[in-house]
């Protein structure tokens, strides 16, 4: 008797065909042949990619023991600079030390905010300089009615990305900033400014 094969199918239908490639079989003298089908590649058109402006907004509210108070305002277009805007009363006319530290901690007042936010582990400098803890932002200057209405721009502040300052806390000081160059043992680490007069957390607000 003459060997058959069978062709299977199932609901809904399909073609089994088990190796190799070529199959053949006999159905009244007719022969079969079933082939590998070549590989068939699909290109798709590819669509251009539309990036939205992606701005950024926080907000600090300074509080401590003394009548120093302020707020500081944060905001970054996508990738660029930070702009800092601040208003601060109360304090003594002149320079003071305005720094970004490290942590966003005040249970234990502003001294729990730790050091000057500095990912990059440099020494003290001025916001200028090529060296400096990018919490370096040098000194604001209190009029003579003690109020500050000052605007920064800083490239190492970002609010996104690993080096983000969001949560982290702003601290204005006593004293001005030597800003790393007034030869006493604390220029290098604080710029000797003293001590710490109000302090507020950096916080995402909406646009």
């Amino acid at each position: 008797m003459a060997s058959h094969t069978f062709l299977s199918f199932s609901s809904p239908p399909r073609l089994l065909v088990s190796p190799p490639s070529t199959l053949r079989s006999s159905f009244g003298g007719v022969s079969l042949n079933l082939h590998r089908p070549q590989s068939v590649s699909f290109s798709a058109s590819k669509k251009s990619l539309t990036v939205v402006s992606a701005a950024k907004k926080a907000v600090a509210v300074l509080k401590g023991n003394s009548d120093v108070e302020g707020v500081v305002t944060l905001t970054q277009e996508d990738t660029g600079p930070t702009k800092v805007s601040v208003r601060i009363t109360g304090l003594t006319p002149g320079p003071h030390g305005f720094h970004l530290h490290e942590f966003g901690d005040t249970t234990n007042g502003c001294i729990s905010t730790g050091p000057h936010f500095n990912p990059n582990n440099m020494t003290h400098g001025a916001p200028e300089d090529e060296i400096r803890h990018a919490g370096d932002l040098g000194n604001i200057t209190a009029n003579a009615d003690g109020v500050v209405e000052t605007t920064l721009v800083d490239n190492q502040i970002p609010l996104t990305g690993p080096n983000s300052v969001v949560g982290r806390a702003f601290v204005v000081h006593e004293l001005k900033d030597d800003l790393g160059k007034g030869g006493h043992e604390l220029s290098l680490t604080t710029g000797n400014a003293g001590g710490r007069l109000a302090c507020g957390v950096v916080g995402l607000t909406p646009l």
